[in-house]
C-alpha cells in the first residue's frame, strides 16, 4: 500500500531535484524524494542501534582479558586464511 502526500519545497531544492532526474540519477521526482526519505530513515535506525550498543558497552565494558582474547582470535583468524600471493 502507498499513500500520496503533498510536500511544499523551495524552488531551489526543486531545481536540484529536477537536475538529478535530468542527469538520470532518478527516474522521477517521486523516486528521488522516496530515496532520500528511505536513506534518512535508515540512517536514524542505524544511529539508534549504535546508541544502544554504546550504552550497553558503557555499562559492561570489555575486560583486558577479553580484549586480549579478541586480539589473539583475530590474529589467529588472519594466520589461518589461505592467502594467495599477489605478486
Amino acid at each position: 500500500m502507498t499513500t500520496q502526500i503533498a510536500v511544499k519545497l523551495p524552488d531551489e531544492l526543486v531545481g536540484e531535484l529536477d537536475r538529478l532526474v535530468e542527469a538520470g540519477a532518478f527516474d522521477s521526482r517521486s523516486q528521488a524524494v522516496r530515496s532520500g526519505l528511505e536513506a534518512m530513515v535508515a540512517r536514524r535506525r542505524r544511529d539508534a542501534v549504535d546508541a544502544r550498543y554504546a550504552e550497553s558497552a558503557a555499562r559492561a565494558p570489555e575486560t583486558d582479558a577479553e580484549l586480549a582474547d579478541a586480539t589473539r582470535l583475530a590474529v589467529d583468524a588472519i594466520h589461518d586464511e589461505p592467502w594467495e600471493r599477489w605478486w
